[in-house]
């Protein structure tokens, strides 16, 4: 932004998320001087501030949410978005391919341009250029080449804010019972109060309701909803969670054998996160 004049004779503007101030003779001050403060200007840059931790965090949640639930992204619409620095932030470097193309080839998305499409760079160290109608951002249980992906942004150096090639995964066991609608793997995790249980799933932003905190998913066009019991009763009352399943979009209980990979990991995510802050018992000594 540029510099904008204070009733005090500052000016101040906003630089790399930070309100930043300088006096008259145009020296960048260490923080804003308790004379300009309560300036309208400095409050509006504020108020602004503020407005822009909203978005970045609504930004980077949609993009998840077009990862976890496979939506394709129209070049469209992501060459609209890519032009704010929030939306660019939340997309960058993540794995993309063309969308319904499962053995397309795959990078990590750099550039987007309406008329050329997505610039990626590819697993060979190749920026290519990619026009397609749509994109997908892969599952990372769907990639194929992840642990190798895994090793190309580390070698590279690159950060991704939504978490994909990094995010928890996990694959429905051989030994599963494919006609069972439940496992028990994280039942028995015991909490000293409800409130902690449930604090810890909304903290991740999973909803809780009617004694389950649940997550909603969307595979190959059906609608899913993941299901870990938590208990329902006096909210300072210990409590112990139970089993895991997934309903369908009439609340209908799913065959285990019906579950895709996505759905399963992230119902797996869901209940592991939960199961993990459970009360330990220390080991007596011998």
């Amino acid at each position: 932004m540029n510099w904008t004049p204070t009733s005090s004779g500052h000016e101040v503007s906003l630089l790399d998320g930070k309100l930043v101030a300088r006096n008259s003779a145009g020296r960048r001050l260490k923080s804003v001087p308790a004379a300009a403060k309560d300036d309208p200007v400095v409050i509006g840059l504020r108020h602004v501030l503020e407005w822009l931790g909203r978005h970045e965090v609504a930004c980077a949640a949609q993009v998840e949410t077009w990862m976890v639930h496979s939506l394709p992204l129209p070049l469209t619409v992501l060459s609209q978005v890519w032009t704010d620095p929030s939306w660019q932030r939340a997309l960058r470097d993540l794995v993309v391919r063309p969308y319904g193309e499962t053995a397309a080839e795959m990078g990590l998305l750099r550039d987007v341009d309406a008329a050329r499409g997505v610039g990626v760079v590819t697993l060979d160290g190749d920026s290519v250029w990619v026009q397609e109608e749509a994109i997908a951002l892969p599952h990372p249980v769907l990639l194929p080449d992840l642990d190798e992906f895994r090793e190309f942004v580390v070698d590279l150096g690159a950060e991704q804010v939504v978490p994909q090639l990094f995010r928890e995964t996990s694959t429905r066991p051989d030994h599963v019972d494919l006609d069972a609608t439940s496992v028990q793997d994280w039942a028995g995790g015991r909490f000293q109060q409800l409130r902690h249980l449930t604090s810890r799933a909304t903290s991740q932003g999973y909803t809780v309701r009617g004694g389950y905190a649940t997550v909603k998913l969307f595979e190959d066009l059906r609608s899913l909803e993941a299901r870990f019991w938590v208990g329902s009763e006096d909210p300072s009352a210990e409590a112990e969670t139970g089993e895991l399943g997934w309903i369908d979009a009439n609340a209908r209980p799913v065959r285990l054998g019906e579950v895709g990979p996505v759905a399963w990991s992230e119902g797996a995510r869901l209940a592991a996160w939960i199961f993990a802050g459970r009360v330990v018992d220390e080991e007596v000594a011998s």
